[in-house]
């Protein structure tokens, strides 16, 4: 049929195929030509550390959609190692080495290239890869450096930088982790990167923080920013990837700063015709309502999936996402969802937050672990921003919990009316997310103010004259240590009988071991009169964890 539409699709990584598919589904007739530089698509870059480790045993498991399955379930036009090198949004044309084209839509979804730090003696240096694409995956198993190389050192400490350190552990490698910032994960509040950092630390990953590679030396140490040497048998960069947009952006396609191109919930560009997904393109961000940039493949599949459909004429949109992320480490794991402090503060959005530690199993079941959750909450309507969570069990499955609260708009006064699952194997009566909706509410009755260990830290350290009152039992003292030399021990149980040795003059800091007896006691207070009292979320186990 002459009168076919022509969709040209370049990409064929995560939103590529699925723009295809999805225009393949939405019409029949189209024409749909996918161009791919290389010679795989569809691959699962995310699972590529643990291919390292062998829990992934056989590479096919990574490729997810074989092109051959494009070509003859879907009929699409597949065109591998082809790499598109200019695109003409005024005539509708896109050229390669091999020929030109001519489309009526495009759905751009070139994804993004790995970052590259300039390190004196790089270029010299062969013994290094990134672990972003299949192409670095086959280049490190052909070098055999899971072998050969017994201290391997990663740049980065995001996501994969931190995965993979995880997995060269496992087979027993010897590695060390570089990141410029002063904490792993950067868009996670310090708290949680430390406990993280520590987590890290006790399993035998080195950590050299807020630092950079200076020179690589000719037998392959690393010169640290710091002046600090140390050895390496191999390097792997991961400190993150830069959209690839020049061929748009050169053609005045509006784009963020780190070039990723605008688009809006239909995922069409300003230029007429073309629209973007994946890596390559930003979305909104729901929760700041400012343009956001996830580099995430949940994201590029579902805005590839909007792209093709109204490639083909249909009417779908993307409203955006808000950042949920999570990663297995060791034996915890640690979770995102929203805008936490870090990105709430750099917009200027008012927030108040809540800390708690929970139990992921009722008290009488074996094998309970604490969880440790900080929601943030507006402060006038108390609509729920964001969350992070750390803990060793059910940690995925409060974060998505938090993360549909998220989308639905909810309160923390709607959290604890959550109808959630309950059976002793997988939950307390008292969910960890409902806990966090009781103790916010409590926190919002103005008796006493709730603060994290980071806030008490800073009391603590700033000379003013306070009081730190610990209501744990002498016993647990002796056991776990003290938070502070300095702290009055009045056990909870016995506090009424001893209010009369309790300045009232002074700020009042008030601990236990995972902060509902500071609770209590700050309740017991606050009736008898005191007044600025500060009730430290999750106790001593929450500073042990973090600022021990």
């Amino acid at each position: 049929m002459d009168n076919k539409k022509r969709i040209i699709v370049i990409g064929g990584l995560s939103a590529g195929p699925s723009a295809a598919a999805k225009a393949r589904r939405t019409d029949e007739n189209a024409e749909i030509i996918l161009f791919e530089k290389t010679a795989n698509i569809s691959y699962a870059t995310c699972g590529i550390p643990y291919a390292f480790s062998g829990r992934i045993k056989d590479r096919n498991k990574l490729l997810v959609v074989k092109p051959d399955l494009l070509r003859q379930r879907f009929n699409i036009d597949v065109h591998l190692e082809e790499p598109v090198t200019n695109i003409d949004p005024d005539n509708h044309m896109v050229y390669t080495p091999k020929g030109e084209y001519k489309y009526d839509k495009l759905v751009y979804a070139t994804g993004g290239t790995a970052i590259t730090p300039p390190i004196e003696g790089l270029a010299d240096y062969t013994e290094w890869a990134h672990a972003k694409t299949i192409e670095d995956f086959d280049r490190i198993i052909k070098s055999d450096v899971l072998n050969s190389a017994n201290e391997i050192t990663i740049v980065g400490a995001g996501l994969i930088g931190l995965e993979t350190a995880e997995n060269l552990m496992q087979i027993g490698k010897k590695v060390t982790i570089i990141e410029l910032g002063k904490h792993i994960l950067g868009p996670w509040d310090d708290k949680f990167a430390t406990m993280g950092e520590k987590v890290l630390e006790d399993n035998g990953v080195s950590l050299e923080l807020g630092k950079s590679i200076q020179k690589i030396n000719t037998d392959g140490s690393l010169v640290l920013s710091d002046g600090k040497t140390i050895s390496s048998n191999f390097l792997i960069m991961s400190i993150g990837v830069k959209p690839i947009t020049e061929m748009l952006t050169s053609k005045g396609a509006n784009h963020l700063p780190n070039g990723a191109l605008i688009v809006n919930e239909r995922m069409e560009t300003n230029l007429p015709d073309i629209y973007a997904a994946g890596d390559c393109a930003s979305i909104p961000h729901i929760v700041t309502n400012a343009e956001g940039w996830f580099p995430m493949g949940t994201h590029s599949n579902k805005g590839g999936r909007v792209a093709g459909a109204n490639a083909v004429g249909g009417n779908e949109t993307f409203p955006g996402g808000y950042g949920t992320a999570i990663m297995e480490m060791f034996d915890h794991t640690i979770a995102r969802t929203g805008a936490g402090p870090k990105v709430l503060e750099r917009d200027g959005i008012a927030y108040e937050s809540t800390f708690i530690i929970a139990n992921s199993h009722p008290g009488f079941y074996p094998g309970g672990k604490d969880m440790f959750i900080e929601i943030y909450y507006t402060p006038d309507t108390h609509v729920i921003l964001g969350a992070e969570l750390f803990g060793q069990k059910g940690v995925d499955k409060r974060a998505d919990v938090l993360a549909t609260a998220i989308y639905a708009k909810l309160t923390i006064e709607d959290l604890p009316n959550l109808d959630l699952a309950y059976a002793p194997p997988f939950s307390p009566a008292k969910d960890p997310v409902i806990v966090a909706g009781f103790v916010a509410q409590n926190a919002q009755k103005g008796l006493f103010k709730e603060v994290n260990v980071a806030v008490a830290k800073e009391a603590f350290e700033s000379g003013d004259d306070i009081t730190i009152l610990d209501v744990r039992n002498p016993t647990e003292l002796e056991n776990a240590g003290r938070i502070d030399d300095r702290a009055l021990n009045l056990p909870l149980d016995t506090l009424r009988e001893n209010l009369d040795k309790i300045d009232t003059k002074k700020p009042i800091y008030v601990t236990c071991a995972k902060g509902l007896r500071g609770y209590l006691a700050s309740l017991i207070l606050a009736h008898n009169g005191f007044k600025n009292i500060h009730n430290i979320a999750g106790g001593f186990t929450a500073w042990n964890k973090i600022n021990g």
